[in-house]
């Protein structure tokens, strides 16, 4: 698989998510429509709890792979969702000012996006024993060869 492939399918998930995230938005409208308390409040109440969940799930996955600082730019993305079902689901208006600022946000997700996505994953040079062997803490030299003369 090509380093583009995998780069644009890096995007393509990270982009799955920052969609289900925004279905939350969805969701938390609908459980305000409702009465505190009601039937229907609970059940769709512990269905947004629920998107997070698998939302929480897909995010886990993405960090492992995405530079954090790409990640989080990227739940941006929200707000182009957001405008899209509140305008396909609850009727709310489509003005130029929340176009242009989607369009914005859009602008620089690109730009980040363009960047390297995936994170190299440094490996540690000394890896500390439950002992503490390994490492010397800030200030501690090596004193063995003074404690042989002693």
């Amino acid at each position: 698989m090509g380093i583009r492939f995998k780069k644009a399918a890096g995007i393509v998930f990270l982009q799955f998510a920052v969609m289900v995230y925004s279905i939350n938005t969805v969701v938390a409208k609908y459980v305000a429509l409702e009465p505190w308390f009601s039937l229907k409040f609970i059940l769709l109440y512990g269905l947004e709890f629920v998107v997070l969940g698998i939302y929480a799930i897909l995010w886990q996955q993405i960090i492992k792979k995405v530079e954090l600082s790409v990640a989080y730019a990227n739940k941006a993305m929200t707000l182009l969702w957001s405008m899209l079902w509140g305008a396909i689901l609850f009727h709310e208006g489509v003005t130029l000012p929340k176009v242009l600022g989607v369009g914005f946000v859009i602008a620089g997700t690109v730009i980040l996006n363009s960047h390297e996505v995936e994170t190299p994953h440094p490996s540690p040079s000394v890896t500390p024993s439950p002992q503490g062997e390994g490492r010397e803490e800030p200030g501690q030299e090596n004193n063995q060869e003074e404690d042989d003369h002693a």
